[in-house]
Order: C-alpha cells, then structure tokens, then sequence
C-alpha cells in the first residue's frame, strides 16, 4: 500500500519525525532552516498534506500549489501567516495546534516581565563587562512585580495561564477581550474591561496575548502608549505587529514608559536598530514554544491532524 505523501517545510525534533515517517511518506528537511517557497513547491508534487511552520503561505502561493494538496496542517497556534481564504477558496482545509505550546508561552510571558521589570538586561551586561558599580545604592532601579496590577489583552488558552501564574505573584489581573471571560473572572478575580483604553491607563504591566492579522495591526500606538503611566512596562509575546514599534521606540526612549519586553516583533526576523539599542527593553528571538517537550506535542498534534483528515477527511483541529 503506497504511503500518504506529507511535506514537512523545516526540521522536526527526531521523535516526532521518526513517528510520522513509520505511517507517511514524509519529505522531510534535514536542515535547521528556512526553505524558499519555490523549494516548498517542489517538494509539494504528488503530496496530500503539506505541514507550514511560519513559512507565508499567500495567495499566490495557494495558487501555485499542486491539486494533490488537500490538506495545510500548520504547526502551531496562529494561522495569521496563512491566507485562509485563498485556501478555502481553492478547497484546502487548514489546521493549527491550538494548545501545545500554551504553558511554554505563558512561562516566557512571565520571564519577560520580571526581565524588564527589574533590568535584568542592563544588570548581566554590567556584569559580562566588568562594570558592576559597587558601593553604588542607587543603580538599574527597577519596577516591582509583586502584587502590582497586570493587565492582559487577549485572555485566552495563553492569556488565562498567565493569570494563573500571577496569582502566585498576589497580582490583581485585569483584561481586556471581544467578550468576556467569566471563567477567568470566577478562577482568577480577573477583572473586565470592556475598553483598551481604560485598561492601559489603569495597568502597572500591560501584556499582549491576543492573535495577529490585519484587524489587530498597531493594536498598540502612539495614541494608546500615551496612555500608559511612565512606571508601566509592555510586554508582548501574541504577535509582533500588534505594536507600532517605531512608536514604541520613541516613548521607552523618552521613559514615557519604563520597558518593555518583546518575544515578537513587528518586522521580524528584522528588529529596528532603535529597539536593539535601547537598555529599557529586553528581547527575545520569537521562542515562546522553544522547549523539547513542547515541540514534541506540537508536532504530534499535527500528525493527529493529519491522521484525522485521511481518516475522516477532517482534521480534528480544523480552521477552515
């Protein structure tokens, strides 16, 4: 019986690669990389399913897809670098991994706020440099984390694990949703805002959990970063252009703001030389899923995806 053929775009962990290759005839990437999307192309001839990983998978490209392809089994949450309609409109069901990754994210969330909130940047460099000021009290002040209020936008799988970490923190969670979260609120004391506005103005952290897309682009201006209070810190780790980063610059250059903390980034992998060089913002390279164990589920998760579809002919966590 010929093997279902499936196209993996980047390199997998060993276990789940091993996994999938017993059941599919699996073009795999043997390279910790990147491919060109006419690579992709090539390798998409005579397959059923083929399995993205950040790679943009536009309109054009859905066009230029072979009609064997049936199936794109996204690895991973966010399906904002796919054009779904372009897909529904030629007959290709899309899938994500909606939960894998939810407690990694949610663990990086929270690594960036105490980095940002206590300079930990400014203090490892101090460090690395030999330039640690000794007998200096008054050095890389920072903001405190315990029990200040922390307001989330987007509380959802990732959004509600972060609540859930701040109590821990004895932090009063706020949040600001398209609709309420009565679950958060009864678990967690979450408090609901239905304006961003209120919500910024009120917040000693702010972090943005909530999908990316054309909808939420410069979710966070110049207009709403005047908002914040000059003692408050942004982190971001839902999707880079959620922030006007140009703007961002200009108020953590001025302490308009006191930090803020960045996983995503608007044009990434490209990050402004402006951002780079300011001490007041600690940065990370996208890697809110970068644990073995999370990978692992991640990657299973399709591979149940893709099993469901050539069973039934619909995978189990279907988008469109």
């Amino acid at each position: 019986m010929t093997k279902p053929v499936v196209v993996l775009t980047r390199k997998w962990t060993e276990t789940v690669e091993a996994a999938m290759s017993k059941i599919y005839n699996l073009r795999t990437h043997p390279k910790d990389e990147s491919l060109s999307l006419s690579e992709i192309l090539l390798r998409c001839s005579g397959a059923e399913v083929l399995c993205p990983a950040a790679d943009t998978i536009s309109e054009e490209f859905i066009r230029s897809l072979p009609e064997t392809i049936k199936l794109i089994a996204n690895f991973g949450s966010g399906t904002d670098h796919i054009d779904i309609s372009a897909a529904k409109n030629r007959g290709i069901l899309v899938s994500n991994t909606p939960e894998e990754g939810t407690e990694e994210v949610a663990d990086l969330a929270f690594g960036l706020i105490i980095a940002a909130c206590r300079r930990f940047h400014e203090g490892n460099k101090m460090v690395r440099e030999d330039a640690w000021p000794r007998g200096v009290l008054n050095f890389t002040l920072g903001q405190r984390v315990w029990g200040q209020k922390l307001g989330i936008v987007g509380l959802g799988q990732i959004g509600s694990a972060i609540a859930r970490r701040a109590q821990g923190f004895q932090m009063p969670v706020l949040y600001h949703n398209r609709q309420r979260n009565l679950q958060a609120e009864i678990a967690y004391g979450a408090e609901y805002f239905p304006t961003l506005e209120k919500l910024l103005q009120v917040s000693d952290i702010v972090v943005l959990a909530t999908p990316g897309g054309p909808k939420t682009r410069h979710l966070i201006d110049a207009e709403k970063l005047a908002l914040m209070k000059m003692s408050s810190v942004l982190i971001n780790v839902g999707r880079g252009p959620l922030i006007d980063e140009a703007a961002l610059a200009k108020v953590l250059k001025t302490g308009q703001i006191a930090a803020a903390g960045l996983d995503v980034h608007e044009f990434e992998p490209e990050v402004s030389r402006e951002i780079r060089k300011l001490s007041n913002v600690f940065l990370l390279t996208h890697m809110g899923t970068n644990t073995l164990l999370a990978r692992d589920a991640i990657g299973f998760r399709v591979m149940k995806n893709v099993k469901a579809y050539l069973d039934t002919g619909e995978p189990i966590d279907q988008v469109v």
